[in-house]
């Protein structure tokens, strides 16, 4: 059973919560909730765990302690979290740019809580893999992609727009303003594809229901009372290239007048009732492309190479190394008396002349399995940008240990991670049970 820390103090929140997971029989998760400051801080520090569930709205908790403390060591306490909130005191938007820095994977209004939360939780678990990728050192050359079917179910969507961008700003291929507007942008384009596409709501038809106080939510509630469109799916597919990021948002409608809408949209004010989402993703990607039905849009992203990830609070007065394009860092043959922070900078591995993998801040350090094992450089490692690097002696390392010893449960969590999915990886070029016992003895 895995734990899940819920950070809030509201009786009537914790009920909800509760209510919430006793509706679902079998979960495995053993609720824990954390209310004084000590308990919330030892069990971020040293559980580590990937989901957290924040209520943002709680004032009798210092919440901005908390994400201050989030914030400054963020390569370590860089789990998901799901923010709880109530409207009449919070507003989404303003919870998205204010907390930008960290990893609010989704925005739950407390009236939502027991129809969306362990929804929410379950899709986290199963997409964890895309969520929480994080390795010393993987092979990017081929690029990452993923894929959602999405019910529609427009209070599910800014989840999904979450993983979205988040994937993203994990790898530190976006900055934390670009984060934001990238996951309200999503959001956009994806409620427009339920409703639009799917359900077959005009533009018409929706500013009239809000001009009348109708909830757009009602309206698809309505229109899923047809079993054929309840059945309809919102593709929303992603693909990471090195240079840039591909997001297709893909619906089952009939589609339409891709010119026309574009340009009603244009002509409207930026406070119209609706057509945000096509403005918002036009002025943020760096390509907005639909197909000629009209059922499918491209947003592209070009990434930046300039982005930093804060330095560690325990590594913060250390040596800094600034690369230039072309640099190379390490040297295949070397001794390994120390290894390097990854604060920004994309990076090349090179073994036997040969091209590898790639480095980026999402891998954390560089050259830390020889400088771990006592061992010569196994690689050459070159810069494809210009970067910044934390230089980390070995008694360096060790007294920062000292100092911050859940830095060195973090460290072993990670190199127990890259063990098992290397063993799995062998386990899947394998064949015969006598190979998959020896190989899962090595665990």
């Amino acid at each position: 059973m895995s734990t899940l820390g819920i950070i809030n103090s509201d009786p009537k929140i914790r009920q909800r919560v509760e209510l919430a997971f006793e509706e679902i029989p079998g979960h495995n998760y053993d609720l824990l909730f954390l209310v004084e400051e000590d308990e919330i801080l030892e069990f971020l520090n040293y559980a580590l765990p990937e989901l957290v569930v924040i209520n943002f709205s709680d004032t009798q908790i210092n919440v901005e302690q908390i994400i201050d403390h989030i914030r400054n060591d963020k390569w370590i306490l860089n789990f998901g979290i799901i923010g709880l909130y109530s409207h009449e005191t919070d507003k989404e938007e303003e919870l998205l740019r204010k907390y930008k820095a960290i990893n609010v994977l989704t925005l739950l209004d407390n009236f939502r809580l027991r129809t969306h939360l362990v929804k929410s939780i379950q899709i986290i678990e199963q997409n964890y893999q895309i969520i929480f990728q994080r390795e010393f050192t993987k092979n990017l050359l081929e690029g990452a992609s993923g894929s959602f079917a999405i019910d529609n179910d427009i209070l599910a969507v800014p989840l999904y727009s979450g993983i979205g961008s988040t994937i993203l700003a994990q790898r530190g291929l976006i900055n934390p303003d670009s984060k934001m507007h990238l996951q309200l942008a999503l959001a956009e384009l994806i409620v427009n594809a339920i409703e639009h596409g799917n359900c077959g709501i005009s533009y018409d038809e929706k500013t009239k229901a809000l001009e009348e106080g109708i909830s757009p939510v009602d309206l698809i509630v309505e229109r899923c009372k047809d079993p054929v469109v309840a059945a309809k799916k919102v593709s929303f597919l992603w693909e990471i290239k090195p240079d840039r990021s591909i997001f297709i948002i893909q619906d089952q409608g009939k589609g339409f007048d891709v010119k026309a809408h574009i340009k009603k949209v244009s002509e409207q004010d930026d406070y119209s009732l609706h057509g945000r989402g096509i403005k918002m993703a036009a002025s943020l990607s760096s390509e907005l492309k639909y197909n000629a039905k009209g059922n499918q849009v491209a947003l592209i992203i070009n990434h930046d190479t300039s982005v930093e990830h804060e330095v560690p609070v325990g590594f913060s007065r250390e040596q800094i190394v600034n690369v230039k394009k072309g640099d190379t860092v390490l040297r295949e043959g070397e001794p390994s008396d120390y290894l390097y922070y990854i604060s920004s900078g994309t990076y090349e591995v090179f073994h036997n002349d040969k091209l590898v993998g790639t480095l980026s801040p999402q891998d954390i350090f560089m050259g830390e399995m020889s400088f771990l094992l006592n061992q010569r450089r196994s690689a050459t490692i070159k810069a494809t940008s210009s970067g910044k690097l934390i230089l980390l002696t070995q008694k360096t390392f060790i007294n920062v240990i000292r100092e911050y010893p859940h830095y060195g449960i973090f460290l072993s969590k990670l190199l127990a991670k890259r063990l098992v999915r290397s063993n799995e990886q062998t386990a899947a070029r394998l064949s015969g049970d006598l190979s998959r016992t020896q190989t899962y003895q090595t665990v």
